[in-house]
């Protein structure tokens, strides 16, 4: 088995500061020299932290979980949505994961609100239509609550309404896309839980911990 290592660090004050009107770049140069080694971390990102290292309005970043340098997200993971973050300092493997062109699946623990009908399920499997166009069919099935953290805040369940866990499994990447599907078939998102990007899985990472992996797989 691969040696690994896990760490959770806690909250520090972010000191630095991105320059206003200032684009993250996509260049090479982000990504390791020749003489650096490869370095790849899955992380479990915790609700209300952002995929970025820096921010202007000293909200919750990965800085404040992550000491180690010249790392970069493989994908984004909204604000509000929680689990496996890939970092890595390999261009490659970065542009593999997080390329749609290249259809690496994307597994989504989602509870929404409702009870979720045979119809619905049928229709995220056939895609649906959105705003930016149809989406291509998905993997989906109700699935038994996970054991898994609970989250801070709590969500906010109305009484008297069921919620459902589904695992929804997609090869896209649009912006809140899987909120976006079961809203379109009548059942809002609640929680959204990321545990695998193609060959890389959360398994048992806790809010704020990472992993480093000794080499890349399924690459």
């Amino acid at each position: 088995m691969p040696k690994t290592n896990f760490s959770t660090l806690k909250n520090k004050p972010n000191r630095f500061k991105k320059r206003v009107g200032a684009k993250p770049s996509n260049t090479k140069s982000q990504f390791k020299r020749d003489s650096e080694p490869e370095k790849i971390l899955i992380f479990n990102k915790p609700f209300d932290v952002l995929t970025q290292f820096t921010d202007d309005e000293n909200r919750k970043t990965l800085k404040d979980y992550i000491d180690i340098p010249h790392v970069y997200a493989a994908g984004r993971l909204d604000k509000d949505s929680e689990g496996l973050l890939v970092l890595t300092n390999n261009g490659k493997l970065q542009h593999q994961l997080a390329n749609p062109q290249n259809n690496k699946q994307k597994t989504y623990w989602v509870q929404v609100e409702g009870d979720v009908d045979d119809a619905a399920i049928s229709d995220l499997q056939r895609g649906v239509l959105l705003k930016d166009g149809p989406t291509k069919p998905a993997k989906v099935k109700k699935m038994a609550e996970p054991k898994v953290w609970q989250r801070v805040p709590p969500i906010r369940e109305r009484k008297n309404i069921p919620t459902t866990w589904l695992e929804l499994t997609i090869t896209e990447g649009r912006n809140r896309q899987v909120r976006r599907m079961t809203a379109h078939v009548g059942y809002p998102t609640l929680r959204l839980i990321r545990y695998s990007v193609g060959d890389y899985k959360l398994g048992n990472l806790q809010p704020g911990q990472y992993q480093v992996i000794d080499k890349a797989i399924g690459f």
